[in-house]
């Protein structure tokens, strides 16, 4: 019986399937000398140099402390720095940050392949957007 609620439980089988895709994110984005959220923190800056921190925690759904906190690893890294333009702290990548681009859509690549080997690339990409529609819907119940 106790099988049947786990594989019923949204909540246990979103959180196995966040430590599956971690594990194989962080070995995909190891070649970047990154974790996976700072390699997506810089892929939204190289869209949009001057990203303001409020952005990238609405594109990352991360916290604005958060945000802070992974800024100011990268800024140490010497990957980003901040200007702040009246109250807001706009994001720019430095050339050393640039440099990373091409690894770190490589590393994005090499893991939607990974995934899509195994699901299907049209799988892969049609559950992902299902994933993020539901969490959009569960996030703004209230």
């Amino acid at each position: 019986m106790l099988n049947t609620y786990i594989k019923e439980c949204l909540y246990f089988t979103a959180s196995r399937l966040s430590r599956v895709i971690t594990k194989m994110a962080e070995d995909e984005f190891a070649a970047s000398g990154l974790s996976p959220t700072y390699a997506y923190l810089l892929m939204a800056v190289y869209e949009k140099e001057g990203i303001s921190q409020k952005e990238l925690g609405e594109i990352l759904h991360l916290q604005p402390s958060t945000v802070t906190r992974l800024v100011e690893k990268l800024a140490v890294k010497g990957l980003v720095y901040n200007r702040v333009e009246g109250r807001m702290s706009l994001i720019y990548a430095t050339d050393k940050g640039k440099a990373l681009e091409k690894v770190i859509h490589e590393c994005w690549n090499n893991l939607r392949s990974r995934y899509g080997d195994v699901l299907g690339n049209a799988e892969g990409d049609e559950l992902s957007l299902r994933l993020y529609e539901v969490s959009d819907r569960l996030e703004n119940k209230d």
